[in-house]
């Protein structure tokens, strides 16, 4: 990730959070915003930005075929899914559809936010090669093999499919490089909790030193 892609910006200090799949992301987003944290969502808005009607999910059908639809208009996730996930071309050409408009979705988010800080859930964010305006990259981070499980449990899906899906995302050195801070989810609840309240100090103190 390079210097541009980390820029601090005004406003409120952007905290990214990242981390691979099934490491439990949306979980550490929600204990985040159970604290009064403003959360801005990359994958949220992504579905904001496919339901019937908007002008994004014409263009995926136009693409990708209008079987990636159901019969009451809605993006079939898991047919999609599954489509990238089998050819790098039309994953990028996925990317490069969604990414541009999601970043510029999350950009507006984050310069309404009026707290010290903010989160900026985004899973993608090493893949992408970063996001101007972070000031620091927090990773959920959990061993390979736990993804393995957790997603084999969670999706029903094979190692086979586990192992497709993680070959299409950065590896865990490749987060951990450009992490600032590092949640250990390799525990239960209890475990996390006291990381997050540890952290949420940690951004209230550097947030309100930043808006000075």
């Amino acid at each position: 990730m390079t210097a541009a892609t980390r820029q601090a910006v005004d406003g409120a200090l952007v905290v990214a959070l990242t981390g691979g799949i099934a490491s439990g992301k949306s979980t550490v987003s929600r204990l985040f915003a159970e604290l009064g944290v403003p959360v801005v969502d990359t994958d949220m808005i992504a579905h904001q930005l496919v339901e019937p009607g908007e002008p994004m999910l014409d263009k995926l059908i136009e693409v990708f075929g209008r079987e990636i639809v159901g019969t009451e208009g809605r993006l079939k996730r898991r047919k999609l899914r599954n489509l990238i996930f089998s050819s790098h071309q039309q994953r990028h050409r996925l990317e490069s559809l969604m990414h541009p408009a999601i970043l510029k979705e999350a950009r507006k988010q984050i310069s309404e936010v009026s707290f010290p800080y903010c989160i900026l859930a985004i899973p993608l964010l090493t893949e992408i090669g970063g996001f101007a305006g972070v000031d620091r990259v927090l990773l959920v981070d959990v061993p390979v093999e736990q993804q393995f499980s957790r997603l084999m449990a969670r999706d029903k899906v094979t190692r086979e499919q586990v192992e497709a899906s993680l070959s299409a995302q950065a590896s865990r050195e490749q987060r951990l490089a450009i992490a600032d801070d590092v949640i250990d989810n390799s525990g239960d609840l209890a475990n996390l909790k006291p990381q997050v309240e540890a952290l949420h100090q940690l951004y209230l103190k550097l947030g309100r030193k930043k808006q000075l």
